[in-house]
C-alpha cells in the first residue's frame, strides 16, 4: 500500500471464495477519515427494496393489478439473495447492510402478507405464524441488542426459510386469483409454505440458542 493509498484511507482485504488475481484484490470497503462507508452498492440494494414494498403493496389490493403485484413481489424477493452476494464479494459488508438485508426481507413479506389477506387470496392464520414468528425475533433481538449490546447473524437456513415463504405466499394467492397456471401454482405455494414455516421455527429456536452463547460469552470474565 503506498503513501497516497494510505492518505486516502482505502484497506486491502483478502476476499474468500476463490483466487481472484492473486489471494489479494483491493477492496475500497469502507473506511475514509477513520469511518466507515454506508453507501455501498449493497446497502443502496437493499434500500431500493424497502422503497419498493409500498408499491408492491398498492399493486397488490389494486383491482386489476394483481399479478403485476405478486410479480413486483417476487423480483423483490429474488433481489435478496444479491446484495448479500455483492456485500461479501467485493468487500463491501457492514453494519448497516447486516441490519437493512434482513429488514427489507420481513417488510416485504410483511407487506404482501396483510396485501393477500385483505383481498381474501390467503387465509389469516397461515399470515399470523409468519408475522408472529417476525415480530418475536425482530422484537427480542432489539430488545437485547439496545440492553446488552449483542446481535446474532442471519443464518443460512432463515434465508433459506424467508425464501421458500416469498415463493410460497405469493403463488397461493396467484391460485386464489384464479389467474393463469392457478390450480399448480396453489399446489405449489402450499409445498413452499409447508417446508418454510417449519424451518422458519426451527431457525428461531437456533437463534435463541446463539442468542444464549453470545450473552455467555459478553458476561464471560476476561482471563488476560
Amino acid at each position: 500500500m503506498t503513501s497516497s493509498d494510505a492518505g486516502r484511507g482505502w484497506v486491502e482485504t483478502p476476499l474468500r471464495g476463490g483466487a481472484i488475481a492473486g489471494d489479494t484484490v483491493r477492496a475500497m470497503v469502507g473506511r475514509r477519515s477513520g469511518r466507515p462507508r454506508v453507501l455501498t452498492v449493497p446497502n443502496l440494494l437493499s434500500l431500493l427494496r424497502i422503497a419498493l414494498v409500498p408499491v408492491v403493496y398498492a399493486l397488490i389490493v389494486g383491482d386489476g393489478t394483481e399479478a403485476a403485484g405478486l410479480v413486483l413481489f417476487g423480483v423483490v424477493a429474488s433481489t435478496d439473495w444479491v446484495d448479500g452476494y455483492l456485500a461479501r464479494r467485493t468487500g463491501q459488508v457492514t453494519e448497516l447492510g447486516k441490519v437493512l438485508d434482513p429488514v427489507a426481507d420481513r417488510l416485504a413479506i410483511a407487506a404482501a402478507l396483510v396485501a393477500v389477506v385483505v383481498r381474501d387470496a390467503f387465509p389469516l392464520w397461515a399470515a399470523i405464524a409468519i408475522i408472529a414468528r417476525d415480530v418475536l425475533v425482530v422484537v427480542g433481538g432489539a430488545v437485547v441488542f439496545a440492553r446488552r449490546g449483542v446481535r446474532i447473524d442471519v443464518r443460512r437456513s432463515g434465508k433459506a426459510a424467508t425464501l421458500l415463504l416469498m415463493i410460497g405466499v405469493p403463488l397461493v394467492a396467484w391460485g386464489a386469483f384464479e389467474l393463469p397456471l392457478a390450480p399448480g401454482a396453489t399446489v405449489l405455494g402450499w409445498a413452499c409454505y409447508a417446508v418454510g414455516i417449519v424451518l422458519y421455527y426451527w431457525t428461531t429456536l437456533r437463534y435463541a440458542a446463539d442468542l444464549r452463547a453470545a450473552l455467555s460469552a459478553a458476561e464471560a470474565p476476561d482471563e488476560r
